[in-house]
């Protein structure tokens, strides 16, 4: 079956839903959150993680880059979205169609990388 490779940075609190789902769908995005965005590179993920998650008290301190296949037939209705330079790429899906989003991935989300910020305060499980 083909699939497509994609990546989302997430910060602990969300990775802690993720866990609890068995790394098998995304939690549902809070009221100021309208659109989930998955990243189409690993770079621009670790980026994110890295650089803005560690450095975030909404994020627990803490980023995660996550990895994950998506059926491509599905991703085809949604445009990539170019946010940055070339390698900032991302694809926008509605918050109400995160549950569909979630029904078509392929396997489980897997945690590729990890990054803790000077602030961090909790267990460094993952």
């Amino acid at each position: 079956m083909e699939q497509r490779e994609l990546y989302r940075p997430v910060g602990l609190f969300e990775l802690e839903l993720i866990a609890e789902s068995g790394y098998t769908a995304f939690p549902p995005r809070l009221a100021h959150q309208p659109i989930f965005y998955p990243v189409l590179n690993m770079d621009y993920a670790r980026q994110i993680a890295r650089d803005w998650n560690t450095r975030d008290a909404a994020s627990g301190y803490m980023g995660a880059v996550t990895a994950f296949a998506v059926d491509p037939d599905y991703l085809a209705q949604f445009d990539e979205q170019l946010v940055g330079a070339a390698e900032h790429r991302e694809l926008w899906i509605p918050a109400e169609q995160l549950a569909v989003f979630n029904a078509h991935l392929r396997g489980k989300i897997r945690v590729i990388e990890v990054f803790y910020g000077d602030e961090f305060a909790g267990d460094r499980q993952w």
